[in-house]
């Protein structure tokens, strides 16, 4: 008897003691075989029990991007995950415009110091001029205090027909001026193209934005008025963007009822993308310029005017991108750029590289061509015979791995002038070319871009010297023995910054292996 008094009131107790613990959650508990679920719905579970029950305060939003950056991690190496802070500059970018007051700058000595005026922006309108400083913009004071571009940008951005007030200073004059802007919508323009020489038309599209075919129609038109017949279309280093507008430029050049891309989803269902009637440049060579870093939708054009016959690709391989991604909101301002489906070109080939050794071995690829010397000797470019394609015209083409060219630019590597081209093309030099013009800008005073790229940079031996010293001050090495190619990003930069981008493409083109490939074909007249 007494044995079974003392197991009764262990039983209690325990009875209590559990009901204590887990009383709150009984229903969690005898819930948990009484219903199925997907997998959503158990990740929102999930979220809501840590939310409710976790016995600890935990910051759920910081929990959910970590979870959604390791299930990205995941996926292929193009599905990203894009919080708020970048989204905003990610849009503006791709949308061809941003609402500012039009100008671009470097924090010089604590200072905001104008290196271009943008053209059809507030503040060319308003009179601001190259080498002048913004020192306080509606009463905050700009200079002196450490700011970063990314700070300076904010403040002088704002919404449409807003006014900011700017006290600048102008060098050249000794002056302090005071401007009234209007904010507006600033262009960031996607396509450059120039005359290249009689009858041969230069277009560089430089991503694939909401703006880019508007841009390249009003360029092509231009160039053909002034008697354009044989296009070279520049697609280096063009990481790609919207796959529709790929497919309108595509258009131009082909004629009414030829495949531009296939793109097929992840339930099977296969979609053609046709030209249409009247392309702005159905007749007439076509030369395409593609490098390691043309990917995606520059991948789309290059694909379809190789596949159709339509273009002779120049250049090196290109990336190797065949994934199509469509952006998702979040919620909270954050977004997903999620995989969706995969694209091949005409003749049906994909040319999207595997990613199967993970994302850093696929981004190291590229740098691996160097290595096995495929820049150097096109025999090496990595082709497989089992995905080998034929177009209507009998050229063979390769797909798995971007696109092959017809006429390969062999690149004589070699590490240290691979590291001289990278800084001599690059925003150090822009920099040095600011500070040499802000010292006399008098001296640089051209009436037009050609003579400031027919006649040799004044002074040329000073420029050199400070050069030397701008760089060995910079702690970045750079070999002064190639005097031509240095004189040459000076002087582009310089146009740049003077006359524009066109300019700059004018003589960059000078030292260009690219375009002097593009030449030599010229010159031997390929069939279409």
């Amino acid at each position: 008897m007494k044995s079974n008094s003392l197991y009764l009131l262990i039983v209690v107790i325990l009875s209590v003691l559990l009901g204590f613990t887990f009383g709150s959650n009984q229903q969690i508990l005898f819930n948990t075989t009484g219903f199925e679920i997907n997998s959503s719905q158990k990740l929102k579970q999930f979220i809501q029990y840590i939310e409710t029950n976790y016995v600890d305060d935990i910051d759920t939003d910081s929990l959910v991007n970590t979870m959604i950056d390791d299930v990205i991690e995941k996926l292929d190496p193009h599905s990203v995950y894009i919080p708020k802070e970048e989204l905003q500059q990610i849009a503006e970018n791709m949308q061809g415009a941003f609402v500012g007051i039009g100008v671009s700058f470097f924090m010089e000595q604590d200072t905001v110091s104008v290196v271009r005026v943008l053209e059809n922006g507030p503040s060319r309108a308003a009179g601001i001029l190259p080498g002048d400083r913004i020192l306080i913009a509606d009463k905050d004071t700009l200079y002196g205090k450490n700011k970063n571009s990314e700070s300076v940008i904010r403040t002088l951005k704002g919404k449409p027909n807003t006014e900011v007030e700017l006290q600048v200073y102008r060098k050249q004059t000794n002056q302090l001026l005071n401007f009234k802007v209007k904010r507006g919508k600033v262009p960031i323009p996607s396509v450059h193209g120039y005359l290249l020489s009689e009858g041969v038309g230069y277009i560089e599209i430089n991503r694939f934005a909401e703006t880019t075919g508007v841009e390249f129609r009003k360029i092509l038109k231009g160039l053909k008025e002034k008697g354009t017949d044989q296009l070279v279309l520049d697609l280096r280093d063009n990481p790609g963007g919207y796959l529709h507008i790929a497919e309108e430029i595509s258009d131009a050049f082909l004629p009414k009822g030829d495949v531009i891309v296939i793109t097929k989803s992840n339930q099977g269902k296969r979609e053609f993308s046709i030209a249409t009637a009247d392309g702005l440049f159905e007749k007439g060579q076509v030369y395409v310029l593609i490098n390691g870093q043309s990917a995606s939708a520059s991948e789309v054009v290059a694909g379809a005017l190789q596949d159709n016959d339509r273009g002779w690709i120049v250049g090196q391989r290109s990336f190797g991108k065949g994934l199509v991604q469509q952006q998702m909101p979040l919620g909270a301002g954050d977004a997903i750029r999620l995989t969706t489906a995969r694209y091949y070109t005409p003749s049906g080939r994909s040319i999207q590289r595997s990613y199967k050794e993970g994302k850093e071995s696929y981004y190291n690829e590229i740098n691996n061509r160097y290595e096995t010397a495929e820049f150097s000797d096109s025999i090496n470019s990595s082709v497989n015979d089992s995905l080998k394609f034929k177009t209507p015209g009998g050229r063979t083409v390769y797909g798995g791995g971007g696109i092959t060219p017809d006429k390969y630019v062999k690149s004589n590597f070699n590490i240290e002038v691979e590291w001289d081209n990278y800084i001599l093309r690059s925003n150090l030099v822009n920099r040095f070319v600011f500070l040499e013009l802000d010292k006399n800008r008098k001296l640089y005073s051209f009436d037009s871009k050609e003579e400031l790229i027919q006649n040799p940079l004044p002074k040329a031996e000073d420029l050199l010297t400070s050069f030397d010293n701008f760089f060995t001050d910079q702690g970045v090495p750079v070999s002064l023995e190639n005097r031509t190619l240095i004189e040459n990003s000076i002087k582009a930069y310089m146009a740049f910054q003077l006359f524009g981008r066109e300019a700059f493409l004018e003589v960059t083109h000078q030292q260009d292996d690219f375009i002097e490939e593009v030449k030599t074909l010229l010159n031997e007249k390929p069939a279409d």
